[in-house]
């Protein structure tokens, strides 16, 4: 048995297309156009690509992108006013403070000063516990974008054993959230679990999200199970040369896409649904601001 690929990349642009589609409605319906601000704090130079990446994709559907780059040593109370500022602006729909920021700035604060009708990463205290509740949310863009690519394969989620390989607040607990909304039976497990093995191999959904390069071998896997592999990690790569690397995912694709129903490769398939999301969670985040229709298909 050979897995059906979750092809991400392809999935990502339908999404933008949708989303494109939403804000010419906008402008031309409305006379409104989203618009998204993203925060950078420091010169990372992943979270440089990460921002210049998001910053042409907003401008391709058609919105406004405003960044705000700021020196690595900005105090934390210049980098509160900065997001103050944001929130109380009319123009801005969504804003995202690039992570990680510096070690001397607290995360946490930071983005709990957020606008919670703004904050288009889900990150605010106020979004985790209205998505906790059930309730209409701002939700984190991997998982959306995961939950986005399971619905497509399967339709209706109901019943379903789903077993989430990650608690972190990014990506696991959302996740998990986000299948018991959908009414599947949901088990967290992490390092700590015992039997993991046996626990995955009950599942019929696998969402791996553990940040450990091919840590799920393929006899971990039901047969005919779908695995959406969030994990993105660089490893060794002689093979393609001297100190040569490549990305893979939390689980070892090669004996996984033998025994899985259906799979998302790494990289191209959890990744780009990341940025796509975070555009769709904008125009959502625009349409609730304006007291309008949200798009549908776009949000959990």
């Amino acid at each position: 048995m050979t897995a059906t690929l979750i092809d991400g990349k392809a999935f990502a642009a339908k999404v933008r297309a949708q989303v494109a589609a939403h804000v010419t409605t906008l402008k031309d319906k409305h006379g409104i156009t989203p618009g998204l601000a993203v925060v950078l704090v420091g010169e990372d130079p992943a979270s440089q690509v990460y921002v210049r990446s998001k910053g042409k994709m907003t401008v391709e559907v058609g919105m406004n992108s405003y960044e705000h780059k700021l020196d690595a040593d900005t105090s934390e109370a210049d980098l509160l006013a900065v997001v103050e500022k944001l929130n109380n602006d009319p123009d801005v729909h969504g804003i995202l403070v690039q992570l990680p920021l510096p070690k001397h700035l607290d995360s946490d604060l930071v983005i709990n000063s957020i606008d919670p009708a703004k904050d288009v990463d889900g990150f605010h205290i106020s979004n985790v516990g209205l998505l906790g509740t059930g309730q209409k949310s701002m939700v984190p863009c991997t998982p959306l974008g995961s939950l986005m690519m399971l619905r497509d394969h399967h339709g209706s989620l109901s019943g379903l054993n789903a077993v989430v390989l990650g608690r972190s607040n990014i990506v696991g607990k959302p996740m998990a959230q986000l299948l018991l909304n959908e009414s599947c039976t949901v088990t967290i497990a992490h390092s700590r679990t015992r039997d993991l093995a046996d626990v995955v191999r009950r599942a019929d959904i696998v969402v791996a999200a553990v940040g450990r390069p091919q840590m799920v071998p393929g006899d971990w896997i039901k047969p005919g199970a779908t695995v959406i592999d969030v994990g993105i990690n660089r490893i060794d790569a002689p093979e393609n040369g001297p100190g040569k690397t490549r990305l893979v995912g939390d689980v070892d694709f090669d004996s996984c896409v033998e025994v899985a129903g259906a799979i998302t490769p790494v990289p191209g398939g959890v990744g780009p649904m990341t940025i796509a999301c975070l555009l769709a969670n904008t125009v959502t985040a625009c349409c609730r601001a304006n007291g309008l229709d949200e798009p549908e298909g776009l949000t959990a």
